[in-house]
C-alpha cells in the first residue's frame, strides 16, 4: 500500500465514521476514534453489503457510502454493547 492509498483510506474513513457519528447520537469517538470506525465500517460494508446482494457501485463516493453504512452498524453494535 502506498502512501497514497493509505491518505484516501483516512479520509474515507474519517468522513464517514463522523458521518455515522453525526447520524448515531451519542455514537462519536473524537476524530481519531471516528477514523478507526469508519475503516472498520468499511470492512463490515466490504463483507456484508456483497453477502446481501446490495452493491451501491465504484469509486470515492461509492467508497464513502459503503464505508457509512459499516460504521453506523459497528456504532449501533457498540451502542449496545456498551449499554448492557
Amino acid at each position: 500500500m502506498d502512501a497514497q492509498s493509505l491518505i484516501i483510506w483516512l479520509i474515507v474513513g474519517g468522513v464517514a465514521g463522523w458521518l455515522a457519528g453525526m447520524v448515531v447520537k451519542g455514537g462519536g469517538f473524537g476524530l481519531i476514534g471516528d477514523i478507526i470506525v469508519g475503516i472498520i465500517g468499511a470492512l463490515i460494508a466490504g463483507w456484508l453489503l456483497p453477502q446481501l446482494g446490495i452493491v451501491i457501485g465504484g469509486g470515492v463516493l461509492g467508497a464513502i457510502i459503503d464505508a457509512f453504512i459499516g460504521a453506523v452498524i459497528l456504532l449501533l453494535i457498540l451502542r449496545l454493547i456498551k449499554r448492557a
